[in-house]
């Protein structure tokens, strides 16, 4: 097929999959009231590929032919860049939320080519051939694709063996000559109701006797037994002149339930084999997190855009600590941008594949997530309180409230009531609205907590050279 129109897309997407939203089966997603607000915001990475703006960036062309760059398998530090920067550009064009559709799968498949190649070279070349035949059929077919690691754990201090009922991980529960039959849940999974396919990884290392959930493997999002329950948060009808952003843009995400889902074998990645289980969890997590941190810089370009907006507004520009809250938010941006760039720069090659520099890229992650909460507070202190008090847009084109609206509401020259509250609106839509806990529940939670990010930023920092240098100087 090659590479698909938005239409395509869209009409890919009306295939029978069991998706239920507030307890009822949705017959069409793209038709649904709130589910199709986020099929039309995904639909603007198929879009941008199409755009002579984006052309270049969206799309490589090689000997196999024109395809998404998305599935491009990075070489180099260049080829890392371009990809952090188109995931950049379409967050930036989806007015600070990613798309998605593409990223995360695409961030899976390259996991699984590593350590694909890493079980070839450990007897088992089967799982290479399975998964070079699927990344192909998802390039070649320009397939929107989610990915379903987290397992909803039950009692996180046990094990998946040690768990109440068995089915708090996803596992095998039967094998057949031709495939698997697997059964449990995942959870926070993103896209899942507007995509292709589902790749599903393990969460955690595994223990010999986890080896029945030692397993990945991919699915179309119609396989009988595949049952998404939609997350219903943001869900309120939205007036766009009060919710700039979240009226017109939403990502899904779901309780993805494996219902004794058949998988064929060659659709099987991983299978009982427990050495590579953690390997792939931490090697997804490795091209995930560089995913992350690109798509966030977008929302830090607004931050900072917004709070020196706001604050030319109110007149309060030129005032010494607001010139210091307005530095904080450049540093912020800046350091975050320069850490993932550096990353990029500095990749390692693993199975012929350009890995980011982990420790780089847990730094950003850490540094933004450990961050962006005193950030909201900085630009909400920029704004003031009309973030939550201002009048309605029906009180700005009402006759009999519209004179005192514009008479009061005005701010600094130049900026009328109507300037103004449209700016305040953004904000507040960012800020204050459930799209904006949205973002600061994303900047605790997405792509691996606090914890995980300093766990993997202290594994991967060269203590023993620092403090070779330290006791040099010690004389000890």
């Amino acid at each position: 097929m090659g590479l698909r129109t938005a239409e395509q897309y869209k009409a890919s997407l009306r295939d029978g999959r069991a998706v239920f939203f507030r307890g009822e089966k949705v017959p069409d997603v793209t038709a649904h009231p709130v589910i199709g607000i986020a099929v039309e915001h995904a639909a603007l990475d198929y879009r941008m590929a199409e755009d002579p703006k984006y052309r270049e960036l969206s799309v490589v062309k090689d000997s196999s032919g024109e395809y998404s760059r998305y599935f491009h398998i990075p070489k180099n530090g260049d080829d890392l860049l371009k990809r952090s920067q188109l995931i950049a550009a379409s967050t930036r064009e989806g007015a600070t939320l990613v798309v998605l559709i593409k990223e995360i799968g695409s961030d899976a498949l390259l996991a699984l080519k590593i350590i694909g190649e890493r079980m070839a070279a450990a007897g088992a070349a089967e799982y290479r051939d399975r998964i070079a035949a699927f990344h192909q059929h998802c390039r070649d077919n320009d397939l929107a694709v989610a990915v379903a690691q987290t397992d909803v754990k039950g009692d996180r201090s046990l094990g998946p063996t040690q768990q109440e009922h068995p089915d708090y991980y996803v596992r095998v529960v039967e094998e057949r000559r031709d495939g698997i039959v697997v059964r449990g849940a995942k959870v926070h999974t993103s896209v899942s109701t507007n995509t292709n396919e589902v790749i599903v990884l393990p969460t955690r290392a595994m223990r010999p006797e986890d080896k029945a959930y030692a397993v990945a493997f991919a699915v179309p999002m119609n396989t009988p037994g595949l049952k998404m329950i939609a997350s219903p948060h943001g869900s309120a009808p939205k007036n766009p002149f009060e919710h700039p952003i979240s009226a017109r843009h939403k990502m899904m995400e779901t309780l993805t339930v494996f219902d004794d889902v058949f998988v064929p074998k060659e659709r099987v990645f991983l299978q009982g084999e427990i050495d590579f289980a953690g390997l792939l969890a931490l090697t997804f997590v490795r091209f995930h997190r560089f995913t992350a941190v690109s798509y966030k810089l977008p929302l830090l370009e607004l931050m900072a855009g917004a709070g020196f907006a706001i604050a030319e507004a109110n007149g309060i520009s030129r005032a010494g600590h607001v010139r210091d809250k307005l530095t904080h938010l450049a540093a912020y941006h800046t350091t975050v941008r320069g850490l993932i760039e550096h990353a990029a720069r500095t990749c390692t090659i693993e199975e012929g594949v350009a890995v980011p520099n982990t420790l780089l890229t847990n730094v950003a992650k850490y540094h933004f997530a450990h961050n962006y909460h005193q950030t909201v507070q900085i630009v909400q202190d920029l704004a003031g309180g009309l973030l939550v008090t201002a009048p309605s847009e029906e009180d700005l084109k009402s006759e009999a409230t519209r004179e005192y609206v514009l008479k009061y509401l005005g701010g600094a020259k130049g900026f009328d009531a109507d300037k103004r509250l449209k700016l305040l609106n953004l904000i507040g839509d960012l800020t204050s609205s459930d799209y904006g806990g949205y973002q600061e529940v994303l900047a605790v939670h997405a792509e691996g907590g606090f914890e995980a990010e300093k766990l993997q930023a202290y594994r991967e920092y060269d203590f023993k050279t620092v403090a070779a240098y330290a006791r040099k100087l010690a004389g000890v």
